[in-house]
């Protein structure tokens, strides 16, 4: 079986929502703390939430996820800095039209989030379809090209 490769492209609106999330729980902490510490908690928070984005949103960091090979049931992640690792799959996986979600056991516990604009339409039909079944869809080559 071969594998399919998806290259991911960066999420501007994926990083604007991390973002704005972050940014709405700063703002909570200063409301019910605000002394130097409830300060210094709001801007740790919103150091995270901009790492976060650049990190898992923008695939910015040498450790974020660029592209993902799939084969059967196998996934080889391929990072920034150009290493590859083989990853294991974990049981539940979300599928919706607007995100894919792909829990990783080994070598590390994380989870992939793929949203609808990180990947071409069709790019993303395909890897929700492989979410789902475990498999992509079999068709003769006549019928990918229409």
């Amino acid at each position: 079986m071969s594998a399919y490769r998806f290259e991911l492209s960066p999420s501007w609106r994926f990083a604007v929502a991390i973002l704005g999330l972050h940014t709405a729980a700063a703002a909570s902490l200063l409301a019910v703390m605000p002394q130097p510490l409830g300060v210094a908690l709001a801007m740790a928070v919103l150091a995270l939430g901009i790492a976060a984005a650049w990190a898992r949103a923008l695939h910015a960091s040498g450790a974020s996820v660029r592209a993902l090979e799939l084969s059967g049931n196998e996934m080889v992640l391929e990072l920034r800095n150009g290493r590859r690792i083989r990853a294991e799959l974990g049981g539940s996986r979300h599928v919706s039209r607007l995100m894919v979600t792909l829990p990783v056991r080994r070598p590390v516990r994380r989870t992939i989030l793929v949203t609808r604009d990180m990947l071409e339409a069709e790019e993303f039909r395909r890897l929700r379809l492989w979410a789902l079944w475990g498999r992509l869809p079999r068709v003769a080559p006549e019928q990918l090209h229409s």
